[in-house]
C-alpha cells in the first residue's frame, strides 16, 4: 500500500461527483426537450453508474495476492426511460395525432436534490484530500 492510495482514492471521488454534476446539470438544461436532435421523441433522464475500483497486488517476499481498494470508477451513463411525461397539447410541433406532447421524464426536485448530494460529497472528497496532504506533510516534519 503506497502512501499516496488516500489521495488516488479522493481523486477518483472527485472525477466522479463531477461527472455526476455534468450529468445533472445536462439533465437540468433538457427538463423542456420534446424533440432530440435526432427527432425521435423527448430528451431521457440519464443516470451515472459507478462502482467500487478494486486493485490486486502480489506480494513480492510472500507470494500472497491482496485485493484493495482503489477507488470508484464511472462503468456507464444509462437512460431511464421510465415516467415519460404525456401532456395534452393539440397546438404544440410535436404533438402526436391525439394532441398528446411528450415531456422529458426529468424531474426538477430530484435532480437537485442529486445535484446538492453531489457537491456535498465532492465537499467531502476535498476535505479528506486536504487532511490527507497534511498528514502526509507532517510525516515528513517528523525528521526535522
Amino acid at each position: 500500500m503506497s502512501i499516496f492510495d488516500g489521495m488516488r482514492i479522493n481523486a477518483s471521488g472527485l472525477t466522479l461527483e463531477r461527472f455526476k454534476l455534468d450529468t445533472i446539470s445536462t439533465n437540468i438544461a433538457n427538463v423542456n426537450t420534446t424533440r432530440t436532435e435526432n427527432g425521435e421523441g423527448p430528451y431521457i433522464k440519464q443516470q451515472v453508474e459507478f462502482e467500487e475500483s478494486l486493485k490486486t497486488q502480489t506480494s513480492g517476499f510472500t507470494g500472497d495476492v491482496n485485493t484493495s481498494s482503489a477507488g470508484v470508477r464511472v462503468t456507464g451513463v444509462t437512460a431511464d426511460q421510465d415516467n415519460i411525461k404525456m401532456v395534452f397539447e393539440p397546438e404544440h410541433p410535436d404533438a402526436d395525432e391525439l394532441g398528446y406532447v411528450a415531456y422529458p421524464n426529468v424531474d426538477m426536485a430530484d435532480e437537485m436534490v442529486e445535484m446538492m448530494t453531489a457537491m456535498r460529497t465532492y465537499d467531502a472528497n476535498v476535505t479528506a484530500m486536504n487532511n490527507n496532504k497534511d498528514l502526509l506533510k507532517r510525516a515528513l516534519e517528523i525528521g526535522k
